[in-house]
């Protein structure tokens, strides 16, 4: 069976995810078979492996980082929430349904064998397994059954590093109220902290890891630089979403409250003076060379909040003056004249899209999730210049578009769906996640983006985004494996 190590944090987003890919990438440099787990993560990021199951993407990113292909009993239960009470709950890459917060609570005892299952088969295959915890175990009142921090931590018989965010302040309080809030059992799991984001010189920090040394029987393990990476990150306070710079080239996103998928548009970032921002209100629109709209887990409420909040009416002057549009899923479904929910899998009715294309989007029972690869064609306006060009990706939506019969249609996939895309002008829609990933599409859209505009823009070398990952994951470990008392945490395996 496969050694453990289990990485928790003092709250949501303290680089547990990271971390987690971190210690993948350097057990996989050194010669082991690893893999990285979460046995519950709540998340609107989420992927499709290749036997159509539905997974968190941040064991996604672990086992790329481990050079592994991201298997569902990585994540055994995935929650994408549809509303403040509530969320999609999936067993298994399967959808089972939704469930108000209570009601998960209540049955997610039942879900330890559905857990160690996945987790055994995966040790059984593995040498290393790097679990992820969620939140924080201080969260007191989720201490009960719980299945994803401490109780993970005794189902695996794992030891702990619980790592903590600097940069927000108050560090060393974090890490002793985290600790003390444990039963005694659970403390004798911990065997050490790590102080992660910290910007200065570490002999500054020095006099404070002494004294929390002191107070908890356990070592700080490390601490960890504030670095700029461009890895995935499907935390909702990703440091992407909060991006309002305007760049040479300047792609702006509609952060939607519901949004999903926001890695989709990570691969821009290759390009120097190419940055991603994201718009949340009229006053951050400006004049962007490309408009996106993105995925949505509720794309009715982030329709009517697209409505209510200005940003329809700016969108629409946007595109009337020949301005770049591009849906991406539930964008996509918003670009159309209207959308329907007739079995109230988001709060029912009949609502106007935004009409850009003669199309109608009906919400199903059945959730499509598959594996696409395919080729552009009929694309028409500035990104023309995609005819022709490969794909491949991914399908995740409960809703599907029925497209007038003289729409174009903006891919032809290989396994025959009937509708997944549409170009009309310089407006374009598709429910295909990840087609910007492909080296030769990228490439093109900001050649295309840079022409349009009139600027002498050198590109980087055509890098595909397998090998744009593949080169940060490694800097990655570079930075944690410098910062990490590694030969102490190889002994943790061993005990």
């Amino acid at each position: 069976m496969a050694k453990s190590i289990m990485i928790q944090g003092t709250t949501s987003n303290a680089g547990k995810s990271i971390l987690t890919a971190a210690l993948c990438r350097i057990f996989y440099q050194d010669g082991h078979k690893v893999a990285p787990f979460k046995s519950q993560n709540m998340a609107l990021n989420s992927f499709i492996t290749e036997e159509g199951l539905e997974m968190g993407r941040a064991q996604v990113v672990q086992a790329e980082a481990a050079n592994i292909k991201p298997d569902v009993r990585m994540n055994p239960i995935l929650l994408k929430p549809t509303s403040d009470k509530g969320s999609q709950v999936i067993i298994n890459g399967e959808v089972v349904g939704n469930m108000k917060a209570s009601e998960y609570y209540k049955n997610k005892v039942n879900y330890k064998p559905i857990i160690m299952e996945a987790y055994n088969k995966l040790a059984e295959e593995f040498d290393i397994i790097v679990i992820e915890g969620a939140g924080s175990p201080a969260e007191i009142n989720l201490k009960e059954n719980d299945i994803v921090n401490m109780g993970m931590a005794k189902m695996a018989n794992a030891p702990v590093l619980i790592v903590a965010d600097i940069d927000r302040g108050g560090v060393f309080a974090a890490l002793y109220g985290t600790y003390m809030l444990q039963d005694d059992d659970e403390k004798a799991y911990i065997k050490g902290n790590i102080i992660n984001k910290f910007r200065g010189d570490v002999k500054i920090l020095q006099p404070g890891i002494d004294m929390i040394e002191n107070l908890m029987p356990i070592p700080v393990v490390g601490v960890v630089p504030y670095c700029h990476l461009n890895i995935d990150d499907e935390d909702s306070l990703s440091e992407n979403l909060i991006n309002k710079q305007v760049s040479l080239i300047d792609i702006a996103v509609i952060k939607l409250p519901k949004i999903s998928n926001f890695t989709d548009f990570n691969a821009f970032d290759i390009f120097a003076g190419c940055k991603v921002r994201y718009i949340e209100n009229v006053h951050e629109f400006k004049k962007p060379d490309l408009l996106i709209l993105p995925g949505s887990k509720n794309t009715i409420s982030d329709l009517l909040w697209l409505r209510e909040s200005g940003l329809e009416s700016k969108i629409l002057k946007y595109k009337n003056s020949g301005g770049s549009i591009f849906g991406i899923c539930g964008g996509f479904q918003m670009l159309c004249e209207t959308i329907s929910d007739p079995n109230h899998l988001e709060g029912g009715g009949t609502h106007r899209g935004l009409g850009f294309v003669k199309g109608d989007t009906i919400f199903e029972q059945q959730k499509t999730r598959t594996r696409v690869n395919g080729t552009v064609e009929n694309a028409e306006g500035i990104f023309s210049v995609l005819n022709g060009i490969n794909f491949e990706g991914y399908e995740i939506h409960m809703g599907t578009t029925k497209l007038d019969k003289n729409m174009n249609k903006l891919v032809d996939l290989e396994n025959n769906i009937t509708l997944d895309g549409y170009s009309i002008g310089n407006v374009y829609g598709t429910y295909v996640h990840g087609i910007f990933d492909s080296a030769e599409i990228i490439l093109t859209i900001v050649k295309a983006l840079a022409t349009n505009k009139g600027i002498d823009y050198e590109l980087n070398k055509n890098m595909s985004m397998e090998e744009f990952k593949d080169r940060e994951y490694d800097k990655l470990a570079d930075i944690v494996r410098e910062s990490l008392d590694m030969e102490y945490i190889y002994s943790l395996l061993e005990m």
